[in-house]
């Protein structure tokens, strides 16, 4: 049995980019531990009963649940909010400082693998660069022996979304995640495709109705669901 700490900036990001490969690493017998820097507290949300840092962590849990996991941490960290300026948030906080804190994670877990995002933080929230920064020096307090970026195929999405790249907003994927050539594991997770849905639906603050993302996935045929889930990617740190 294999250590696995899968570690995230808000609660749901897990869902998209490693609740696959979370799912099925908990279903082979392994033990997954998942890693959350703050509780999404500045983030967009459908109306809630309460406070939206707790309900979002509540969520989290379930979540964490659904794939499998073992133990859910929470680093206690304040949410940046999307442009990194609210206060106290996890974006300023001191890289060695929340490194040991998820080294000491690391530590306790004896952890085999740990993953964190891509130098670009994904599609560049200052929360997930974040995580790219502390998990390497964390990893590196720790000698977890195996670190992956979760990332997803930049040519892939750019081929499906060429016809809007003129538009200035969505310019900045041409800079998003990885380059294909660059991906060192694409995971097959198409059999963990429900498990997966189930845990973006799990964050229904997150995955309510307009054209927000998680809720745009969810309600995807399964079919196509699987198509465009089925596979995850991360490169493998030297």
């Amino acid at each position: 049995m294999r250590t696995c700490l899968f570690f995230h900036a808000h609660p749901d990001d897990e869902s998209l980019l490693t609740a696959g490969l979370m799912a099925r690493l908990a279903a082979e017998g392994n033990r997954v531990v998942l890693a959350v820097a703050t509780a999404g507290e500045e983030g967009l949300a459908a109306p809630q009963a309460g406070p939206l840092g707790e309900v979002r962590v509540r969520e989290l849990h379930r979540s964490a649940a659904i794939l499998g996991c073992a133990r859910v941490v929470l680093l206690g960290y304040r949410d940046s909010g999307l442009d990194g300026s609210a206060p106290g948030g996890f974006a300023s906080a001191p890289v060695a400082e929340a490194a040991r804190r998820l080294a000491d994670v690391l530590e306790q877990e004896d952890a085999d693998l740990l993953t964190i995002y891509d130098a670009a933080g994904g599609y560049g929230h200052p929360d997930h660069v974040q995580v790219h920064r502390v998990g390497i020096e964390a990893a590196r307090l720790a000698g977890t022996p195996l670190v992956l970026e979760a990332t997803a195929d930049r040519d892939r999405i750019l081929r499906w979304m060429r016809p809007f790249l003129r538009v200035p907003p969505l310019g900045q994927w041409r800079r998003a995640y990885t380059p294909g050539s660059e991906i060192t594991h694409r995971v097959d997770v198409r059999r963990y495709a429900r498990v997966k849905r189930a845990s973006m639906a799990a964050h229904a603050t997150q995955a309510g109705g307009g054209l927000r993302t998680l809720g745009v996935c969810r309600r995807l045929p399964m079919s196509l669901f699987r198509a465009v889930f089925g596979t995850e990617y991360y490169v493998r740190r030297p």
